[in-house]
């Protein structure tokens, strides 16, 4: 039984991996998002990572479609307390910002997609710099209060204005930010390492770093003269058109190959390996996907492994 772990100073505890749900109403249709669903809370799975927005780029789609799904994936399994839903605020075509009245606004409307009264972990999804730290966090602790949010994250943000909030939450006694979603991975460093980890480290924040796999990249099926099927190829095979892309490629493999792991696995537990990190996310659009996902639970890399990887990705 994979053992869960704390997500920073909250009472919440989460499985080493989020599983993403980007792709639910997106890639992949109610009834393989359920699939997945399923697949990943049977392997002991209880952090599933959505988003008000997701999945408005997508012609004919409003934002909300994620949400909706899950909420009724939730409604079919009765198994709302045993899965802990993160969910964003900010980035909806018709809630975007953080001014306290769309987060309040947003909040009602992502609590009636879900199907729930209450948001285990609620994101800022994107910063919004036109306002005040104190009008946004204010909002996010009258959310706290009445209970319909148990601890609030932050995602997008400059380790300034993190720094900001989290010294405006103290010196007011008002909900403080709990953990932080990143863009980091293997090729994707100084997205988080640096000031930014150094305030999450500083204050006992969590990291849940969003794009683990860059894209799919670091699955290892992206390799020279191979053409690969799926909507972010593109961005992948940028990645492999770069000297460190190919590096960190045949590392991974490297030390895949030691611990029979897949690719994925290793790009994953690397990122599980480092400083603040909790839990990374990752999402499959199918059941078949997620084996090597679900594997960073029980892989555990040692100091010269880990050593290696970030020196390839340097």
């Amino acid at each position: 039984m994979t053992t869960l772990r704390p997500l920073g100073p909250s009472d919440l505890e989460v499985f080493p991996l989020a599983l993403g749900g980007n792709v639910f109403g997106w890639t992949a249709d109610r009834e393989q998002s359920f699939a997945v669903l399923d697949a990943y809370t049977a392997a002991g799975g209880n952090f599933i990572d959505t988003a008000d927005a997701y999945s408005h780029w997508v012609p004919g789609n409003q934002g909300g479609e994620s949400e909706t799904v899950l909420g009724q994936w939730l409604a079919a399994r009765g198994n709302r307390s045993d899965v802990v839903i993160a969910t964003k605020v900010g980035a909806h075509p018709a809630y975007k910002g953080l001014s306290a009245r769309t987060v309040k606004a947003a909040a009602e409307e992502s609590l009636r997609r879900l199907g729930t009264d209450y948001i285990d972990l609620y994101y800022t999804h994107y910063d919004d710099p036109s306002v005040p730290v104190e009008e946004f966090i204010t909002a996010l602790d009258e959310l706290v209060r009445s209970g319909k949010v148990r601890a609030i994250a932050a995602s997008n943000i400059t380790a300034e204005r993190l720094q900001e909030s989290l010294d405006f939450s103290d010196r007011e006694g008002l909900v403080r930010y709990v953990a932080l979603q990143p863009h980091y991975n293997l090729v994707s460093r100084d997205t988080y390492e640096g000031p930014l980890q150094e305030v999450a480290s500083r204050s006992g924040l969590a990291a849940v770093p969003y794009y683990a796999l860059a894209s799919g990249f670091l699955t290892g099926k992206y390799r020279p003269g191979s053409e690969v099927d799926s909507a972010r190829a593109q961005k992948a095979g940028e990645y492999l058109a770069t000297e460190r892309g190919r590096r960190v490629l045949a590392a991974l493999d490297e030390v895949a190959k030691a611990h029979d792991a897949q690719v994925a696995t290793v790009a994953l537990a690397w990122l599980a390996a480092q400083p603040t990190v909790a839990a990374p996310i990752a999402s499959a659009r199918t059941v078949e996907q997620l084996p090597a996902l679900l594997a960073v639970a029980d892989l555990e890399l040692t100091g010269a492994e880990v050593a290696a990887l970030t020196a390839a990705a340097a």
